[in-house]
């Protein structure tokens, strides 16, 4: 916490701190660093009086508050599970390489090692494997719930009611029945709960997926199989039909087992803060990964592999990319699969799922959106607007082409993210549940910039507000409404 010290700076001060003189108050505090960090309560102690005039809602005699909108520099908790350079192009599972993981290991030795911290024995991946096939079949009441969802309706929402449904099943699972501290007390009972509900989810999700295609497709659902690997059961669930001895090309279901290590986990994006966000009150698991799944469903997230590929189906072909490189650079188009929030030289994944590609190509053959992709990619790296804003081609360039040459339909791409996107939102929650000090309900503050205290107007008294954002709009009727809004009827003017 700060502390306040006297008005020069202290010559006593511990090397590992920060000075902060309040040039308000004349005060100067010092304020300790932990790990390249300090604290964001410290700054409640640094109040100053109010100014005259100075509204009452800046509570400038409480302290300051931290304003990070975006969360830009903002670390809500202490992990150990994936680190990133972006600078640097760096990104590690438990101090491992992602580039030494993608080429050594699989997916699911790679959840162990996320979710656990080490990477397994033969015997200890065995068993972990076998109580995740073990958990990955449906109750049978799970068809009715995927059947009752219109023809149409997007995979991602029918995978996101999937995930909070599977809540409805485990009472067990579930705090606010079986008591808040279910999952935090870190004895062998506990434990054992919380990874039950970890083999259930892994588990599940790709049958739940399979279900969300299966139902699209007109199809019968598929009870998962025996004795193939994750993704190959994966792409059983959602291939197989009436064939004998079926078995998913090797090719394939390596590549979208390579596929699904790498988007395991990319730390604290989007989609894991709201699982840890939504977790925070100690609600089931099924119900956060809902939350995270819902978070990803969003285009700036989970759907940038999808905006791709719409990128260059409008591009059209390679003789039309100079044009729209220019029609980019006048702000008038959207360059999709450039550019990283964290990475600033190159994402690390790129690399990996590029040399991917190329092994899918060669079983499906080239998508015909290859050329203008590859001429993109050329005429981005060659030119100095894209280079001096670091905009370098990322995962979702590459992947998106592979999900298309597989031949997967476009709105599936966010649910290809999800399935294994989940071992990393439980890793993040399983080390919440177990940190030191217990779990602490996430609560941001906010810097409120409204209205000042006002006594209530009658209606008759008020004076007319109109104007964009500041009325409610108007929307067009058509159907039934538009008709029965011409109609007759008692209580009509009510409505």
């Amino acid at each position: 916490m700060g502390r306040p010290t006297s008005s020069s700076l202290p010559e006593s001060a511990p090397q590992e701190s920060l000075t902060i003189r309040d040039n308000r108050t004349g005060k100067t505090y010092t304020v300790p660093i932990a790990d390249n960090a300090i604290s964001a309560t410290a700054f409640k102690t640094m109040t100053a009086p109010r100014k005259p005039g100075e509204r009452e809602e800046n509570e400038t005699e409480k302290g300051l508050r931290v304003q990070d909108k975006g969360f830009l520099n903002t670390a809500v908790i202490r992990s150990g599970i994936t680190y990133i350079d972006g600078d640097a192009g760096v990104l590690r599972y438990r101090g491992y390489p992602i580039e030494q993981l993608a080429l050594k290991s699989s997916h699911l030795e790679t959840a162990y090692l996320l979710i656990y911290g080490s990477l397994p024995t033969n015997e200890q991946f065995k068993f972990f494997e076998s109580e995740v096939m073990r958990h990955s079949v449906m109750h049978a009441d799970a068809e009715g719930f995927f059947r009752s969802f219109r023809y149409d309706a997007h995979p991602m929402s029918m995978l996101t009611s999937a995930f909070a449904m599977l809540g409805s099943y485990y009472s067990e699972a579930n705090p606010s029945l079986q008591g808040q501290r279910l999952y935090t007390q870190g004895n062998a009972a506990s434990l054992a709960t919380m990874d039950r509900q970890i083999y259930r989810l892994i588990g599940k999700a790709t049958t739940l997926a399979a279900m969300a295609y299966r139902v699209r497709q007109g199809r019968n659902f598929v009870t998962p199989p025996t004795g193939l690997s994750y993704t190959g059961s994966f792409l059983y669930q959602m291939d197989h039909l009436s064939e004998e001895n079926y078995t998913p090309n090797p090719v394939l279901e390596k590549a979208l087992d390579v596929l699904f290590l790498i988007h395991a986990d990319h730390e604290l994006n989007a989609s894991c803060t709201t699982v840890l966000q939504t977790g925070s009150s100690l609600v089931d698991p099924y119900s956060a990964i809902a939350a995270g799944c819902a978070s990803l469903y969003g285009p700036l997230h989970g759907g940038a592999n999808e905006a791709v590929i719409r990128m260059l189906i409008s591009i059209g072909s390679p003789q039309n990319v100079p044009a729209f490189i220019e029609a980019v650079k006048r702000r008038e188009k959207t360059l999709s699969g450039f550019g990283h929030r964290v990475y600033k030289t190159s994402d690390p994944r790129s690399f990996i799922v590029r040399k991917t590609a190329d092994e899918v190509f060669k079983v499906t053959g080239k998508d015909e959106l290859l050329e203008t992709a590859m001429a993109l990619h050329d005429a981005a790296m060659k030119d100095e607007y894209f280079i001096k804003r670091k905009l370098a081609p990322n995962v979702d360039f590459w992947s998106g082409l592979i999900y298309r040459a597989m031949g997967f339909p476009l709105d599936f791409f966010p649910v290809l993210f999800a399935v294994p996107r989940v071992v990393g939102w439980l890793a993040h929650w399983r080390q919440m549940m177990l940190q030191e000090g217990g779990v602490k309900i996430w609560r941001p503050r906010q810097v409120y910039v409204g209205a000042g205290k006002r006594d209530y107007v009658p209606v008759e008294e008020r004076e007319k507000v109109e104007g964009a954002k500041q009325t409610p709009s108007k929307v067009e009727h058509g159907g039934i409404t538009k008709r029965t809004m011409l109609a007759t009827f008692k209580g009509k003017s009510k409505l």
